[in-house]
C-alpha cells in the first residue's frame, strides 16, 4: 500500500470557465503559504503544466486515462507526489466531458473516480445569482456510473465544493451561505469579475506562457484577490478525503547507457514528462540542445525532437545551417532519430508559410510543410505499424494525440492512424535509415517496446 499525500482535482461545467485561471492562482497561494505542492493536468495537454512548472517554478505532469491507463495514471500520481504536501490536478474540458461524443471515458469526472480524488467545481457566475445554485446541484447530484480505484462501479460525482467565479463580491457571501445550506457543498472561495486582460482562452493552448506579457503578475492579481476569500482549512479538508492509492512499481531494465540529444527551446518544447522519465529509466542520459540558438548537434548517440511551434521561428531555424547539417549528416548516418508534429515538421525538406515564403529546413525526409486553415487533425490516436518498421512490428499499437494546423505533401504511410471511437483512419509516419516520423504525439509508456527498440539502435 502506497499512501498518496493530500489530492484535488480543479474543475468546471465547460470550458471558458477559468478553470485553469483559477489553478494557476491556488498553486501560487500554495507557494506563497510555504507548502510544496505539485500540480499534474487531465488529459494529453502539455501547455496548460508548463503554465505551472515555468511560470510558477511548481512541478507539473499529465494525467491521462487514454495514454497511461488506470494502472499508468496511479503510478504517475503516486510517484509524481512522493515527498510532496499535496497534489493540484487540473481538470479538461467540462467535467464529465470524455474521448466520444457522448463517453465519460478520459474525463475530468473518469478521472476523480478511478484515483479516488476529491473535486472543486469552478463555476462562472457571469449573468447569474441565485441561478448558479440548481446548476451546481445538477453537476453533483448527476449520478453517473463510473468505475472506481478497486475495479468497483460506483455512483458519486466526487464534487466535494466550489468556487465561485466572476461574481459580484456584494451578492457572494449570501449565495455561498444559500449552497452551503442547500446543497451542502462548502463555497471554497470566489472572485469578482477583474479589470484587465487576463489569462484568455485565446492565449491558453494556443500561446507559450514566455509570450504573454507579465503573465506572473497576471497570476498573483488573481491569487492576491482569492485569497480574500479563501477557506485553506476547508481546501484541505476536501484534499485530505483522498482515498490511499496502491500500485506495483515494476522494474525497467536499463537498455543502455549512451546519450540522447533532446531538442528544446521556443520551437520544440512539447514533450510528456513521463516519456522523458522513462528514457532516464531505461538508461540514456538527456543531452538538451536548441535548432534555433546552437550552431552545432552536441555529441549524442540518437536525437529526439518533439513538438511545438517550428512555424513561428521559420526563419531562425532555416538560418542556422550548421545545425541543419549536422543533424541531417547523423541521419544519414544512422543515428536513430525520433520526431514528431513540429519535429517532423523540421526535418522536411522545406516549408511554406501563409505569405508564400519558402524556407530550407533540415531535409532529412522528403515533401514540404504548410499551414493549413483549420485544424487537421485533432485528438487521441492509435498509431499501427502497416509492416515492420525500425522501432514497431507489423501490427504493434503505441497511443498518441495529434493537434496541428499544418500538413505537408508527403505524411508517408509506414502507419494507419485511427481515432479511439468510430471507424475514421488514416496513414501516417515516414522512415529511413533509422529515422520515424511523424504528426502524432506518441505516449512511450503505452508500448515500451517502442522506445526499447529505438534505444537498442544506439
Amino acid at each position: 500500500m502506497i499512501s498518496v499525500n493530500p489530492r484535488i482535482l480543479v474543475c468546471a461545467p465547460g470550458s471558458g470557465s477559468g478553470k485553469t485561471l483559477v489553478t494557476c492562482a491556488i498553486l501560487r497561494l500554495l507557494k506563497k503559504k510555504g507548502y510544496d505542492a505539485r500540480s499534474f493536468k487531465c488529459g494529453p495537454d502539455y501547455i496548460d503544466p508548463m503554465f505551472h512548472q515555468k511560470v510558477l517554478g511548481i512541478p507539473s505532469g499529465n494525467l491521462d486515462l487514454f495514454l497511461a491507463g488506470k494502472e499508468g495514471v496511479i503510478r504517475s500520481l503516486v510517484s509524481g507526489m512522493e515527498g510532496r504536501d499535496i497534489a493540484v490536478i487540473e481538470g479538461v474540458m467540462g467535467y464529465y466531458d470524455g474521448m466520444g461524443k457522448c463517453e465519460l471515458e478520459g474525463s475530468s469526472y473518469d478521472l476523480c473516480v478511478k484515483t479516488a480524488t476529491p473535486a472543486v467545481m469552478v463555476v462562472n457566475c457571469r449573468g447569474m445569482s441565485r441561478s448558479v445554485i440548481p446548476m451546481i446541484k445538477g453537476f453533483a447530484e448527476y449520478m453517473a456510473e463510473g468505475e472506481n480505484e478497486n475495479g468497483d462501479l460506483q455512483k458519486d460525482s466526487m464534487i466535494r465544493g466550489v468556487i465561485l467565479n466572476n461574481i459580484s463580491p456584494m451578492i457572494a457571501p449570501d449565495i455561498a451561505s444559500q449552497i452551503e445550506k442547500e446543497l451542502g457543498l462548502p463555497v471554497v472561495g470566489y472572485l469578482p469579475k477583474l479589470q484587465g486582460e487576463l489569462l484568455g482562452s485565446r492565449y491558453l493552448g494556443l500561446v507559450m506562457p514566455d509570450e504573454v506579457p507579465e503573465v506572473l503578475d497576471i497570476i498573483d492579481r488573481v491569487a492576491d484577490e482569492l485569497e480574500r476569500s479563501f477557506d485553506f482549512e476547508k481546501f484541505f479538508e476536501i484534499a485530505k478525503g483522498a482515498k490511499t492509492l496502491e500500485y506495483e512499481d515494476k522494474e525497467i531494465t536499463p537498455v543502455t547507457d549512451k546519450t540522447v540529444a533532446v531538442a528544446m527551446d521556443e520551437a520544440f518544447c512539447f514533450y510528456y514528462q513521463d516519456n522523458l522519465r522513462l528514457l532516464e529509466k531505461m538508461g540514456a542520459r538527456l543531452k538538451f540542445f536548441s535548432p534555433i540558438h546552437d550552431k552545432h548537434l552536441p555529441e549524442a548517440d540518437g536525437i529526439l525532437i518533439g513538438g511545438g511551434y517550428p512555424e513561428l521561428h521559420l526563419k531562425e531555424l532555416s538560418e542556422n545551417t550548421s545545425m541543419r547539417d549536422d543533424i541531417k549528416k547523423a541521419a544519414e548516418g544512422g543515428a536513430p532519430l525520433l520526431a514528431e508534429c513540429g519535429g517532423f515538421l523540421y526535418l522536411k525538406d522545406s516549408f511554406k508559410d501563409k505569405d508564400g515564403s519558402v524556407y530550407d529546413m533540415a531535409g532529412v525526409l522528403p515533401g514540404q510543410g504548410f499551414m493549413t486553415e483549420k485544424l487537421s487533425h485533432f485528438g487521441y490516436v492509435k498509431v499501427t505499424a502497416r509492416e515492420d518498421t525500425r522501432y514497431l512490428g507489423a501490427g504493434a499499437t503505441i497511443r498518441g494525440h495529434e493537434f496541428h494546423y499544418c500538413d505537408t505533401t508527403d505524411n508517408g504511410s509506414a502507419c494507419t492512424m485511427t481515432k479511439p471511437y468510430g471507424s475514421r483512419s488514416w496513414e501516417g509516419y515516414q522512415e529511413k535509415g533509422n529515422v520515424f516520423a511523424g504528426f502524432a504525439h506518441l505516449y512511450y509508456p503505452s508500448n515500451p517496446d517502442f522506445i526499447r527498440e529505438f534505444l537498442r539502435k544506439i
